[in-house]
């Protein structure tokens, strides 16, 4: 991600200060409530519809407990939407399915953006123009109307060349949701120099009962990339390996040498942790190199969240040892309006 002067939309010049000095900024108000209850019923429909005849049964680790998914169902979602089941959802002893087909998946990934309409709408105003009132409740997105739509937020960050590559809902399931440990996002989208940014809109409220996300502010400015999830060279599947490319993205704001002169003392995936309680219609932008976790949701009520990444486009290499591969088209350019 490069470094930015004034923005010329989407983010006001003290939103992009918090963001460059936290790696994160909570928005309010980010989408009107006609747009949230779209992406729900879009959301429950897509539960609601899928069949399990020829479903692999797929779940999805986070690898606090089990290893990462790699299959090739896995591997092969970069141009479909694909169901992911909750660990939990299964019976531990017969391995049968003990929740209902929507109460047991984790996640719906990853070309939400490109193939499901109500989701491509936010990238592509065109296809929603209720959109284009968000940000105007509360004044939390710089001048609202236009200025709220992802591009001109992506534009405020410094991109150049905005590419969304991978899109998801996460359904944080009552009772079963699983926690997710300390991570950084560019350890899964990895460009050389590192620019991935998170877009996590809440579609329900996310609370510390139901798992909401925690943060540790700042280390995006200390913390390295020091490895990478991608394809297995031997027997498929997935593996971390050693980064051998750049750590930080580029610019003196960043480096293990800020920590070492004690802009922060944290250790890596320890400090403490900010929770991030939020309203649905919010949007949370994540650096990707900024550690973040969530805790397992033990609660009676669900946490449904939409989420996609943007990488740069220009000037940042995306190689083929990724786990996420382009699709033939290629990755999709963050519309402008």
């Amino acid at each position: 991600m490069t470094e930015t002067t004034a923005p010329t939309g989407g983010l006001t010049p003290d939103q992009v200060a918090t963001f460059e000095r936290d790696g994160y900024l909570i928005i309010s108000n980010a989408l009107p409530p006609t747009t949230v209850q779209a992406l729900l019923a879009e959301t429950h429909m897509l539960l609601d519809d899928f069949a399990l005849a020829d479903h692999p049964m797929t779940k999805f680790s986070t690898g606090e407990n089990s290893a990462h998914v790699g299959d090739d169902y896995f591997l092969g979602s970069g141009d479909q939407i694909r169901f992911f089941f909750e660990e939990d959802a299964f019976d531990k002893t017969t391995g049968e399915l003990t929740k209902p087909n929507a109460r047991a998946i984790n996640k719906i990934g990853h070309y939400l953006h490109a193939l499901s309409p109500p989701f491509a709408s936010l990238l592509d105003p065109a296809l929603n123009p209720d959109l284009l009132g968000a940000g105007s409740s509360g004044g939390s997105v710089a001048a609202g109307g236009k200025e709220s739509h992802p591009a001109a937020v992506a534009r405020a960050l410094g991109f150049r060349d905005p590419r969304c590559l991978q899109s998801m809902v996460i359904c944080k399931q009552p009772e079963i949701g699983g926690a997710v440990p300390p991570h950084q996002d560019s350890t899964f989208l990895y460009t050389n120099p590192p620019s991935a940014v998170g877009f996590w809109y809440a579609l329900e409220d996310a609370t510390a009962e139901n798992g909401c996300l925690s943060f540790l502010p700042g280390s995006h400015r200390w913390a390295p990339i020091r490895q990478r999830f991608v394809r297995a060279e031997k027997g498929g599947g997935t593996e971390f390996v050693d980064n051998a490319g750049l750590r930080f993205p580029a610019g003196e704001a960043y480096g293990e040498k800020v920590k070492a002169a004690g802009g922060d003392n944290n250790k890596e995936g320890e400090g403490e942790y900010v929770m991030g309680e939020v309203k649905a219609g919010s949007l949370v932008l994540i650096h990707g190199n900024l550690l973040h976790k969530s805790e397992k949701n033990l609660s009676q009520k669900g946490r449904i969240i939409y989420t996609f990444h943007v990488i740069e486009g220009e000037g940042a290499t995306y190689d083929e040892r990724n786990w996420l591969q382009p699709p033939a088209e290629g990755f999709t350019r963050v519309y402008r309006s």
